[in-house]
């Protein structure tokens, strides 16, 4: 593994909101610098990838609305040669079927960037790819897909945190960090970025499971004084975890993350509740499964987070 080879070859695997607010900044800034030794790939499907192959990815944020075209864009992983950048920014049930087809065209060197939601993501990759480097990491951002060829941002500081392999401590990742600076992406490298990636999802667990459970928006659990104390009882439940794993948070941290719901316009809502009520594919594994999952790996008790989850699972809502 030598991950100082200069990466030349970059892939977006899924680009929707996420992968295509930072897959989309990047092939921008990229045809900006006119750097012809450096390739962009977008994966991206059905009538979403028409139009980017058409007429190019429509990225708009609050500062400026952009036009980015990729080097290329498919819909087939296996099409391509060996990425020397892959950032995975797919939901987390699709996460499985991804590695399943990544890994059969990855080299050693390949580095894999995870932009999904969650506590176990480097783990659920670790036990299906064991060659290449993988960087833990979270995302800040707030975005989808307004209609197909349009990626929106509604939200957020539009950052990636993200930090070293824990396998591989001691590889540099100068090459991602030289990367980012180039393509002007924002981010922050964290030599343990665990604690940041704990600290969204302790946030995005507890207001999606409570919001989902009885039918709420942010605004209206914050001025709820039960409904608060719910979101508080889950935040407890996984920092108990966080614990046993050997994640260091720190002591404010469900009072701070608690008052962050006051930082949303007051009809926002998670995406989890959204997906739920309109009975699509949702994300409810990784917030009620994970937590449980944890839990039993520790003997932790976590008895408000299953009963919440037991009632969503059975459509149960208050």
């Amino acid at each position: 593994m030598n991950p100082e080879t200069e990466i030349k070859n970059i892939c977006i695997y899924g680009t929707g909101g996420v992968g295509g607010f930072f897959g989309g900044q990047m092939a921008h800034n990229l045809e900006k610098l006119g750097d012809e030794s450096l390739k962009i790939i977008f994966i991206a499907r059905g009538e979403h990838l028409r139009k980017i192959q058409e007429d190019g990815l429509i990225l708009k944020t609050p500062k400026n609305n952009i036009t980015a075209h990729p080097n290329i864009a498919v819909d087939n992983f296996k099409e391509l040669e060996s990425q020397d950048l892959i950032l995975i920014s797919v939901k987390g049930y699709d996460l499985d079927e991804v590695l399943n087809e990544i890994s059969k065209n990855i080299n050693e060197d390949t580095i894999i960037l995870p932009l999904l939601n969650g506590v176990d993501i480097y783990h659920r990759i670790r036990e299906k790819i064991s060659k290449s480097l993988i960087l833990p990491a979270c995302v800040y951002v707030g975005t989808h897909i307004e209609k197909p060829g349009v990626v929106t941002q509604s939200g957020g500081d539009g950052k990636i945190i993200f930090g070293p392999d824990p396998e591989f401590p001691d590889c540099s990742v100068n090459s991602v960090v030289n990367l980012f600076d180039q393509l002007s992406i924002n981010y922050e490298y964290q030599e343990n970025a665990l604690p940041a990636i704990w600290e969204k999802y302790m946030f995005i667990a507890s207001f999606g499971l409570v919001s989902a459970a009885y039918n709420k928006t942010l605004g209206e659990i914050m001025e709820n004084n039960e409904l608060k104390d719910y979101v508080k009882i889950i935040m407890e439940e996984i920092v108990t975890i966080a614990e046993f794993e050997g994640v260091n948070l720190r002591k404010t941290i469900i009072e701070d993350s608690l008052e962050k719901g006051n930082n949303f316009p007051y009809e926002t809502t998670t995406s989890y509740h959204k997906d739920l009520m309109k009975g699509k594919n949702n994300e409810g594994d990784l917030f009620g499964g994970t937590i449980i999952r944890l839990a039993g790996k520790y003997d932790v008790k976590t008895p408000f987070t299953e009963k919440l989850y037991s009632k969503i699972k059975n459509k149960i809502i208050y």
